[in-house]
């Protein structure tokens, strides 16, 4: 089983993330930021992982620290359920069509990690969501886990399908890379051997 799980607990936030790459899709989200849930919903709904996460955070002083710590958590357990990454795809990539927008994910599962994130958003907040909080969660997200993530919107005008395009197509992108390749099962998909 691929399971990882934290809990973390700073003076800013109380956090439980659990996450299994061999689940259902089903999750359990309570961060206190509506937005923001329906986002990780849809990363777990499109990846078929299944996922819990249970913050609570100073957002009283705004959502920063609530958005990176499960980003740096979630990408912990990432890393944990991955383990010594045997026979797993290694790359992932994929394309979404939300209305007006398109937006790729790219991935590599490489042990180093990297985030490009070319994104174009022009409203302060979505709900109570701050949108400049996306690129911190994503940046949380590849280097607590270790992989490169590149993230491109293609075009879009609306900031909420801006989001939810990146939330589904990583979802999806990461299922390919962790999915087995049964040809390569029993094998590290590296020339060094090494991920």
């Amino acid at each position: 089983m691929r399971i990882g799980k934290i809990e973390r607990e700073t003076k800013e936030t109380k956090i439980l993330v659990q996450l299994d790459l061999d689940g259902e899709g089903k999750s359990e989200i309570s961060t206190g930021i509506g937005f923001f849930d329906h986002m990780l919903t849809l990363f777990a709904f499109h990846g078929g992982f299944d996922l819990i996460v249970k913050c609570e955070g100073d957002l009283e002083v705004d959502t920063h620290h609530t958005v990176e710590d499960i980003g740096i958590a979630l990408g912990t357990c990432l890393k944990e359920a991955l383990g010594n990454k045997l026979g797993i795809k290694r790359y992932g990539a994929f394309t979404i069509p939300m209305d007006e927008t398109l937006v790729t994910t790219n991935l590599d599962i490489s042990g180093r990690p990297f985030l490009v994130y070319n994104v174009n958003l022009t409203c302060e907040r979505i709900g109570t969501f701050e949108t400049e909080m996306t690129e911190e969660f994503f940046r949380a997200l590849a280097f607590n886990s270790l992989i490169t993530l590149h993230i491109n919107e293609q075009y879009g005008t609306n900031n909420h399908h801006i989001v939810e395009a990146i939330f589904k197509s990583l979802g999806r992108a990461l299922k390919e890379a962790v999915s087995i390749d049964e040809a390569n099962k029993d094998k590290v998909v590296s020339s060094k051997g090494v991920l």
